[in-house]
């Protein structure tokens, strides 16, 4: 059983990446800076600055995550998001990690690169132009799992990194997250035993970063009953938490590019309302759909 699942994630998460290669033909970074070097792997943000950005400005900033199944995948999934919310005048960035199929890696090296990036934009965020008290973590799938990690796991830091920084981000922007790698939950078998020092569904504790979260109802990798668990104890311990379910659609389907750009103007949308209820944003969102409305 777990062999027909693995294919078919795979194949889900291969139809993902296929869905958002346009995302990469339509908007570029204003940038890319190397935030980590593992060996002779170096890792990088692609930066997206708002058009009149100077850099004594101190920016609300997002770090987003890539999906792929901790497998594969590429940063220019969001950066379409990107570009919008630099367009809000956020600093947008879409982070590389180590992934299995290039660097023979595991889930939890993929925690430690997005550990690593949300702990390098906060103790560079005075030459970055960004608010280090202002700066949120997203991602898809896999890279939601990533960017959940990094505001509720406490271990999994890389070895030499400077800890006084908070690697902690002040809000979460989750798009069908992998979020719980217990035994019931995704991604067990990649990480058996050690499941609960990676899942953020069982790390979760007072103190943590408000979060929105976008699931669909058929999505076969990530249960309408997670999503709903986790906003529960998210919100047992004080955290605020929202939980947006688009009725009969399957994983990766907020995705540029995806069901003729519906869903991803919806959670952009949300997203957008979101971020400018916590303050990084100001005025209605302006993201327009492909009728123009």
């Amino acid at each position: 059983m777990h062999r027909h699942f693995s294919i078919l994630a795979t194949i889900l998460f291969g139809l993902v990446q296929t869905q958002t290669s346009v995302a990469a033909e339509k908007a570029q970074p204003t940038r890319t800076l190397v935030y980590k070097k593992v060996g002779d792997v170096v890792l990088k943000l692609h930066v997206f600055e708002p058009k009149d950005f100077k850099q004594s400005d101190r920016r609300a900033a997002i770090v987003f995550f890539f999906g792929g199944g901790w497998n594969g995948g590429s940063p220019s999934q969001f950066y379409e998001h990107s570009a919008y919310l630099a367009s809000r005048g956020m600093v947008a960035m879409c982070a590389e990690y180590r992934v299995k199929s290039r660097n023979d890696t595991t889930p939890f090296e993929c925690v430690k690169d997005g550990k690593s990036a949300v702990r390098f934009i906060r103790a560079h965020a005075d030459e970055m132009g960004i608010d280090a008290d202002k700066l949120a973590a997203g991602g898809g799938s896999a890279g939601g799992h990533v960017a959940a990690a990094t505001a509720t796991v406490p271990g999994l830091d890389e070895d030499g990194e400077d800890k006084s920084v908070s690697s902690q981000p002040n809000a979460l922007c989750l798009f069908n997250p992998v979020y719980d790698n217990g035994p019931k939950g995704y991604g067990y078998t990649r990480v058996k035993d050690r499941y609960k020092e990676i899942s953020p569904m069982h790390n979760i504790r007072k103190g943590m970063s408000p979060a929105i979260v976008f699931l669909g109802t058929k999505d076969s990798l990530i249960p309408v009953a997670t999503g709903e668990e986790f906003q529960k104890r998210m919100r047992d311990v004080g955290s605020q938490s929202e939980l947006f379910l688009y009725k009969d659609q399957p994983h990766g389907f907020f995705n540029f590019g995806r069901s003729g750009g519906t869903y991803y103007h919806q959670t952009v949308t949300e997203m957008d309302r979101f971020l400018a209820k916590l303050g990084y944003i100001s005025g209605p969102p302006t993201l327009k759909s492909d009728d123009g409305k």
